[in-house]
């Protein structure tokens, strides 16, 4: 491989990038523009669920079980309702995702046969229904515990010891943040599609302005081409992780606990793979506008629904799991999130970096095998 060609070829990709502004936009300002817009606007935290109250009994015990709700930072009190059909307006107008009924009898239960009350939740959003639910019977169940010691010690007693006392203790996101763990997997997302996007147009740009007759009649080399096209894409790439880091530092508070070297080397692999995945795309193709279809449904799909970075892979289908073993951004968003908030070392990130420099020197190698010096 001769240096000289190589560095020809990315001096003049180099060019053509910096005289065009969308391609330098496409390859800079989108992916800043991307981590903002998803980074802020996307969230899996459920707080402040909007919920009406029926209360029923109007009692002391009543209101002081409507106070746990109300002093709750998951759920903020919208109204109160009076009858069934109020609540059934308030949830079809989605003005609340949940409705508290208290029954008139509520207080007299209390300690005896077990005081019942109704949660009413708009099912339509399935996994917010589940969540809702979830702090619900967690401030009802602490209710119920505090009424409980409340009346034994009434009566002179002495509470019971709890038969299990579970203390939870979280690692790596102790407040259970979701931006802690989707702006590292959206660095990965967003560096798959920028990556294919920006080299699946660069040899079919090449045949259809003409100039690849020009550079089929230089003695330049079929590798030496794709490798000189890779120079100035990797560089912009490198560029979009740094700044993606950094956003994710200072913006999103997301803690870096890894090693930067690390970050370097896997990010340098992922965007061999990914890049030299676009150019095979626009070899095949030669055509910018196929070339760009096929790259967004190759990189954006797979990395947005089976990278593991919206939706667990254990909860998949067993052939949808065996698929996203084909998928290189289930690798790169598990090694950043290892990174960012584990700092975990190389005995432990090697088996996600192994199948991703095979990835890496796999798609290399097809790029350089497909691509032919012919015009036909």
């Amino acid at each position: 491989m001769n240096l000289r060609r190589v560095r020809a070829v990315a001096r003049k990709e180099f060019l053509h990038i910096i005289r065009d502004p969308r391609s330098l936009g496409m390859g800079i300002a989108i992916p800043m523009l991307m981590l903002l817009l998803f980074g802020y606007a996307l969230t899996l935290d459920v707080d402040n669920v909007p919920i009406m109250i029926w209360d029923q009994s109007h009692t002391t015990v009543s209101r002081d079980l409507i106070s746990r709700f109300g002093g709750s930072r998951y759920f903020s009190i919208q109204g109160y309702a009076s009858s069934p059909r109020e609540i059934e307006r308030a949830i079809d107008r989605r003005d609340v995702l949940a409705a508290l009924v208290i029954p008139w009898d509520f207080a007299r239960n209390v300690g005896r046969s077990g005081a019942k009350a109704q949660l009413i939740v708009d099912g339509s959003d399935a996994n917010t229904a589940a969540i809702a639910i979830a702090y619900a019977d967690a401030i009802a169940s602490q209710w119920s515990l505090d009424i409980s010691v409340q009346a034994v010690r009434r009566r002179g007693g002495v509470p019971a010891a709890m038969p299990v006392d579970v203390r939870p203790r979280v690692w790596f996101n102790p407040e259970m943040e979701s931006r802690l763990y989707i702006v590292p997997g959206l660095i990965a997302v967003i560096m798959s599609v920028i990556a294919a996007l920006m080299t699946s147009l660069t040899i079919a740009r090449e045949w259809e302005t003409g100039t690849m007759e020009q550079l089929i009649s230089t003695p330049v080399r079929g590798h030496e081409i794709i490798i000189g096209k890779l120079i100035p894409y990797f560089v912009i790439g490198a560029i979009d992780v740094v700044i993606a880091v950094i956003m994710g530092l200072l913006l999103f508070d997301v803690p870096f606990r890894g090693a930067p070297l690390l970050m370097v080397a896997f990010s340098s692999v992922f965007l061999i793979g990914t890049l030299s995945l676009g150019i095979l795309i626009s070899i095949v193709t030669r055509g910018q506008l196929l070339a760009s279809q096929v790259a967004m449904v190759t990189t954006f799909l797979p990395a947005f629904l089976l990278s593991g970075f919206m939706f667990d892979i254990a909860n998949m289908p067993r052939p949808v799991q065996v698929i996203t073993y084909l998928m290189p951004a289930r690798y790169f968003v598990a090694l950043l999130k290892a990174l960012f908030l584990k700092g975990v070392g190389v005995s432990v990130l090697a088996a996600d970096g192994v199948p991703l420099l095979i990835f890496a020197a796999a798609m290399l190698l097809l790029a350089i095998a497909r691509f032919k010096k012919k015009l036909v």
